[in-house]
């Protein structure tokens, strides 16, 4: 057998290995691939030049990639939402909402777990956020466990599939290389990219079907098992008057504003994801600030203010005073244009100060550099992994494997799917995202066949959705049982998630049938 085919083999089944051990990803990505890179040296299969181009590589994929800038930044606007209980606002108010209705309080955990999702991506916060926040109410409100654990499990997934979520812009990433690659290997010099907006726009139709299928799911059960999802008992004294709307709303908008203005700049081009990724980070610091008194309520609402006024200014005048002939209403609006930015720095550098004693700034920012500090080393690791991995021939070796396949391109997008279906099992989406995506994609995009990155990109995120909610090894139900109270058995978590997977399933094969439900929203954006 050929050397090259042995290393590559070995090093595949070792990092596995090792990975399902529990040793750090990081650490394991980074070892196996100079303890194979040295054997490959050693026996000739490899030239060193490949590990010598790792500095270059890093410099260029990592250190100057703008995209990769964006995950901190909304790492940041996701925690800061969590820890400062804006989350839990949103749950209390929906359930105020919705929760007279047989099931309301299901349809409230599955749409603030939605926004939870679209603002952190990550399955593991979002699952601890309501398992801890609502799972303790839908039991005292007499909610069948299996489906309220099941509600909370799969509602946390939803981060994985409804954009911005940092699940997507790693594969954007890796995608977007992927893709050049097989468009390359097709003789085509002049490739076309493809952006993390476009990934978005594919993800946000998928994503909201998926929604809606949860809360169909909710209704159908409130109507056949009534028992299973009773309603909750309004709060002696309370009304749906014009005071409770007004309340309602003051709680609802600033976090369904904040979501669809990061989101909207990024589908219609107005920011690029990292531009909206600070813009989402600032925003929630100001509602973190906002939710703490009245006084500052009112100054984020000014400084709020005092930025769209801004925006607005930046838009219809000419502030650019270094010309021959400025008129004098450019002038004015220069020096307004000042004092308003003057008046927006003050107003966040009070937000910071306001969270910063309350301890929520500092939690905030510890958690944000643990997981982007956790992401970015995957990412170095990862960065060699690829490199010993395409000196040794692997790439050439999974192309080869894939395009011999019986069936063409459709047999080898299904055993894609099932193998990282079974690795979710075991690895962590960002492992998966680094370690399988970038083997796989090149040789499944440069089949012939009218498959893109994107509907690609989509059906992995939703398949890797389906693997962290299905039991018995599913992480997200591990994520639950680790804050479930004793009451709440492990079979009534994994029963409770069946249906859901159900559900999940059904959703990747419209995907795979109806390809247009992932393009048809990029190409009236982006033509695409």
């Amino acid at each position: 057998m050929d050397m090259s085919l042995i290393l590559t083999i070995s090093m595949f089944l070792a990092l596995v290995g090792f990975l399902m051990s529990g040793f750090p990803v990081a650490f394991t990505l980074g070892g196996t691939s100079l303890l194979f890179g040295l054997i490959g040296v050693a026996t000739g299969t490899l030239d060193i030049t490949f590990l010598e181009l790792l500095p270059n590589r890093l410099f260029g994929n990592v250190v100057r990639n703008e995209l990769l800038f964006a995950i901190p930044l909304f790492v940041a606007m996701g925690v800061m939402l969590e820890k400062s209980n804006v989350a839990e606002d949103l749950l209390e108010n929906m359930a105020r909402l919705f929760g007279q209705l047989r099931g309301g309080l299901g349809i409230s955990v599955t749409i603030v777990g939605a926004l939870l999702a679209a603002s952190t991506g990550i399955v593991g916060a979002t699952v601890v956020t309501m398992g801890l926040l609502s799972l303790p109410i839908m039991l005292k409100r007499g909610y069948d466990p299996a489906l309220a654990s099941g509600t909370i499990a799969a509602a946390g997934t939803l981060g994985q599939i409804i954009p911005p979520s940092i699940v997507l812009i790693l594969l954007a990433d890796v995608l977007s290389s992927a893709w050049q690659q097989a468009q390359l290997s097709n003789n085509i010099f002049s490739p076309t990219p493809m952006s993390a907006g476009e990934l978005f726009a594919g993800a946000l139709v998928p994503g909201l079907a998926l929604v809606a299928m949860y809360i169909l799911y909710q209704i159908a059960v409130a109507i056949l098992k009534p028992n299973s999802s009773p309603a909750m008992p309004r709060v002696d004294g309370e009304k749906l008057d014009g005071r409770f709307y007004r309340t309602l709303f003051a709680a609802l908008l600033p976090p369904f504003v904040l979501i669809i203005a990061v989101l909207g700049s990024i589908l219609f081009g107005i920011a690029t994801p990292t531009e909206a990724a600070s813009v989402g980070a600032i925003g929630a610091i100001l509602l973190g600030a906002a939710r703490l008194d009245g006084k500052s309520r009112k100054i984020v609402f000014a400084t709020l203010a005092a930025l769209i006024a801004l925006l607005m200014i930046s838009n219809f005048a000419d502030l650019r005073l270094a010309r021959t002939n400025v008129p004098t209403s450019d002038t004015v609006f220069f020096w307004i244009a000042v004092l308003l930015t003057v008046l927006f720095t003050l107003g966040l550098a009070r937000a910071l100060w306001k969270t910063h004693k309350t301890g929520i700034l500092g939690e905030a920012m510890r958690s944000t550099v643990r997981i982007s500090t956790m992401i970015y080393t995957i990412l170095i690791a990862a960065a060699l992994f690829s490199l010993v991995f395409r000196g040794l021939g692997g790439d050439q070796i999974i192309e080869d494997l894939l395009t011999g396949l019986p069936g063409g391109q459709f047999t080898a997008i299904l055993l894609v799917m099932i193998l990282m279906f079974v690795l979710g099992f075991f690895l962590d989406f960002i492992e998966i995202t680094f370690v399988v995506v970038p083997i796989v994609a090149p040789a499944l995009l440069a089949m012939d066949g009218t498959y893109g990155p994107i509907w690609l990109g989509v059906l992995m995120a939703m398949n890797l959705q389906t693997s962290f909610l299905t039991p018995p090894f599913g992480f997200a139900l591990f994520y639950l049982r680790g804050v479930a109270p004793d009451s709440v058995p492990t079979s009534a978590i994994y029963r409770g998630a069946l249906p859901f997977v159900a559900i999940q399933l059904l959703a990747l094969v419209l995907i795979a049938t109806f390809p247009e439900l992932v393009t048809w929203l990029p190409g009236k954006i982006f033509g695409s």
